[in-house]
């Protein structure tokens, strides 16, 4: 499942920043706005806080060791203590206060230091025209309670070292910490798509030991010739059951989910200078331009010489 997640968080081109590990005491609180194309996570150090994310009818209670993370990057509050209507205060507001200037710890809140929260937080951005219906049908959070202990020795040992790097002043120390932090949002992606919650979300098939079988095949080799009775084969099940099962569980068929990944890797060739639509067509599997122009019009409602020429114009506004 790591490797299948792997290829899919390298091609929605996921780039990690750590915002900072925090010394928060009684009262505190701070509201992290909204963002576009980010997977936000906190991690409790120490401590304990709640997590009021917009949209979710209760708080989170975090506790020591635990992980949250708002996939769809949601307006949330991080607080602790009493009167949150009042000691909530915007994320802009805290770092004047606090005089945080990006490095070190951000050390914000009341007088009562017997009961200090360390918070390790950051996110995740993803390419804003990629898209992968894993990414998109999370749920509005994932609450991996006692994480460290409940997903192993190794999983423990890293988040201590997170804890430890994250804001030091040991060279290289925030850089340590976000890559095993990328590690730790793989991780826990799998930890929720192995669990009951996500056949809700029409991720099962992630899950399912012969359905994933043909995804894991379909994405080490997208430009093969792929079929329902291809597919079906590589999970080891017949064509009628393979295509029923999938579709009961993902809420689309396996073609469509196959047309869609292949619409993903021919945007990353689009955007590649010196490549042609014959190379965009070739790497997601289409022998003719004009079949593969048909069905990445169909997909994103534009043309790839549409596409192209709009990404052109944003990065060059950027």
């Amino acid at each position: 499942m790591l490797d299948l997640l792997s290829d899919i968080l390298t091609n929605l081109s996921m780039r990690g920043t750590l915002y900072f590990r925090t010394s928060f005491t009684k009262p505190w609180g701070v509201a992290v706005p909204s963002y576009e194309n980010v997977a936000r996570f906190h991690f409790a150090h120490r401590g304990n806080c709640l997590v009021r994310i917009d949209g979710v009818a209760e708080p989170i209670s975090l506790a020591q060791g635990d992980l949250v993370i708002v996939p769809h990057g949601a307006p949330h509050d991080l607080y602790c203590g009493h009167d949150p209507e009042h000691t909530v205060m915007p994320l802009d507001v805290v770092l004047a206060q606090s005089g945080f200037d990006g490095s070190g710890v951000l050390v914000y809140g009341g007088d009562e230091p017997q009961s200090e929260t360390q918070l390790i937080c950051g996110h995740f951005s993803f390419e804003p025209n990629s898209r992968h219906i894993l990414m998109e049908r999370l749920p509005p959070f994932i609450h991996l309670t006692n994480y460290g202990e409940s997903a192993g020795r190794w999983m423990e040992a890293t988040l201590r070292v997170i804890g430890e790097e994250a804001g030091g002043r040991k060279m290289g120390g925030d850089l340590i910490a976000l890559k095993m932090s990328e590690a730790i949002l793989a991780q826990a992606i799998r930890s929720y798509i192995e669990s009951a919650d996500a056949q809700e979300f029409a991720l099962g098939a992630f899950a399912d030991k012969n359905l994933s079988r043909a995804i894991d095949a379909f994405h080490k080799a997208p430009a093969e010739r792929w079929t329902v009775e291809s597919l079906a084969s590589a999970a080891g099940m017949s064509r009628t059951g393979f295509a029923v099962q999938f579709q009961k569980l993902m809420l689309m068929s396996p073609m469509e989910y196959v047309t869609t990944w292949r619409m993903e890797i021919a945007k990353k060739v689009l955007q590649q200078a010196g490549t042609s639509l014959t190379d965009a067509a070739e790497s997601a599997g289409y022998a003719s331009d004009s079949a593969f122009t048909r069905a990445f019009k169909k997909e994103t409602r534009q043309t790839p010489a549409e596409f192209r020429k709009t990404q052109s114009t944003v990065h060059s506004k950027s």
